[in-house]
């Protein structure tokens, strides 16, 4: 008998699950269905869309197609009958399945202000989320001159930036009295402001909105400290929060998000849970590479390739995608105690470097400007490494040798263990090894091993790799 697999959403996690499951082979169906139109796409790389650096061709995601897989587009579920096996979709249509995975992903959050309470948004107020949220905002922005941007995290900078790339004035409200507060400490939230500042993003910052009034020609931000800033677009990002509704609706146990164990399961055993909607061990993810993980995982113990495989999360690194700007954070900035501090900044070149380090290891980090060590850093942080003794060259960038025993600057010393990709954990080695089976550029690596399809935050690095390996083999060559 045929094993019916459903997956239900199309996004970063769903696709990816299909197409781990579709690589494995083996006498089964899987069928998507994702309640958005469209191709499966990369969100993460929505805002490098947005400042019209790529195009929408370049953020979508290759699906799994062919024998044993059904792709549906544009299709709701509505219902999960966990007697029956079955969902029910906004068609009136019946889906059955020997096991079901949600990855409904999560919504952004409007925030609960007059003039934004109505049934819908007013045309000029769009949030930022998905490929449709983009499309509106280029739209608007077409015509426009100036944008406001309520939320000052990483995707509402993001946001901030791209529309500043077009030529836009663009203002940024945010609640707090630092930018991104979950990744930054003030110093180096302050160095950011200033850098945005001069890419054209003015930042208000410690004050709430209090009220949108929104009209045909433009919208207007009232703040709590008695201001009113006025714009020709309005992007809310404020947040998102899991689509857990269908979960909830079916019985299954919701607090943040759907709970489920190390191997993704919720407390039903034929169904499991990946990506946004999912809440492993307390916590949630947000992130692309944990997304895979999961994907990977399930792919595993659905197919018996690995039936004990475990979900390990893995220490998260954010990278800030907004041109002009190279920002590295990992580790809880606020996160205190014993061990070591190292700072560093000069603002005037819009430079900030923090390092927290204990037992010789880094619990923290944030790298804001040109630091050529950001690699090394990142390496260090992920597989929990010992730092080198002179600290000064994490902190100030300068390179120091292999000797130390820590992954190096230059794709010469950098060990074949070294991680290039987070994303979809692609090492160094790896890269070599598809480049000697034949694929010689960035795009044909990038195909094969899929590195820099998830934040793009390598992207460089991988070139850099090829550039070398291209080097290399034409002194082989002339040798």
């Amino acid at each position: 008998m045929t094993e019916r697999i459903v997956i239900v959403g199309n996004g970063m996690a769903g696709s990816r699950l299909a197409g781990e499951l579709h690589a494995r082979g083996g006498d089964r169906k899987v069928t998507v269905l994702g309640a958005e139109p469209h191709r499966a796409y990369n969100r993460i790389m929505l805002s490098t869309l947005l400042a019209g650096r790529i195009g929408e061709p370049d953020v979508e995601l290759a699906e799994a197609a062919g024998q044993g897989v059904d792709l549906c587009s544009g299709v709701t579920v509505t219902a999960v009958d966990r007697a029956a096996g079955t969902v029910h979709t906004d068609d009136g249509d019946r889906v059955a399945y020997d096991h079901l995975v949600l990855a409904t992903g999560s919504r952004a959050v409007v925030p609960p202000l007059p003039g934004l309470d109505g049934p819908g948004l007013p045309e000029r107020v769009v949030p930022f989320r998905t490929l449709d949220d983009c499309r509106r905002i280029l739209a608007v922005a077409a015509d426009a001159r100036s944008a406001l941007v309520l939320g000052g995290g990483l995707l509402g900078l993001e946001a901030a930036r791209a529309l500043a790339a077009r030529g836009l004035d663009v203002g940024v409200v945010h609640p707090v009295p630092y930018l991104m507060e979950r990744q930054l400490d003030p110093a180096g939230a302050a160095v950011l402001a200033d850098t945005l500042a001069g890419l054209g993003v003015t930042t208000h910052l410690a004050v709430s909105a209090t009220k949108v009034l929104a009209g045909a020609d433009g919208v207007r931000l009232d703040l709590a400290d008695g201001r009113s800033l006025t714009a020709d677009l309005l992007v809310l990002s404020c947040g998102v929060r899991p689509d857990t509704a269908l979960a909830r609706a079916a019985g299954l146990a919701v607090q943040r998000g759907v709970l489920v164990d190390d191997r993704l399961r919720t407390g039903d055993p034929r169904i499991s849970a990946v990506g946004d909607c999912a809440q492993h061990d307390g916590a949630l993810t947000g992130l692309v590479a944990p997304a895979w993980a999961q994907a990977r995982v399930v792919a595993q113990v659905l197919t018996g390739e690995d039936p004990q495989a475990r979900y390990r999360p893995r220490p998260a690194v954010t990278r800030l995608k907004a041109a002009g700007i190279d920002l590295a954070a990992m580790g809880d900035p606020g996160d205190g105690g014993t061990g070591e501090e190292l700072t560093f900044a000069d603002p005037a070149r819009g430079t900030y470097a923090r390092l927290r380090i204990r037992d010789e290891r880094l619990t923290a980090a944030i790298l804001l400007g040109d630091n050529p060590a950001v690699g090394t850093v990142i390496q260090l942080f992920d597989r929990g490494q010992p730092v080198p003794a002179d600290r000064r060259s994490l902190l100030l960038g300068r390179a120091f040798g292999a000797a130390a025993g820590t992954p190096a600057a230059t794709p010469a010393l950098m060990p074949d263990a070294a991680t290039v990709c987070q994303c979809n954990d692609v090492s160094k080695g790896t890269l070599v090894g598809c480049w000697r089976s034949g694929a010689r550029t960035v795009d044909a690596v990038v195909a094969a091993t899929r590195a820099g399809t998830g934040c793009g935050g390598c992207r460089d690095a991988v070139a850099g790799i090829v550039g070398w390996l291209s080097e290399v083999d034409s002194v082989e060559v002339r040798s």
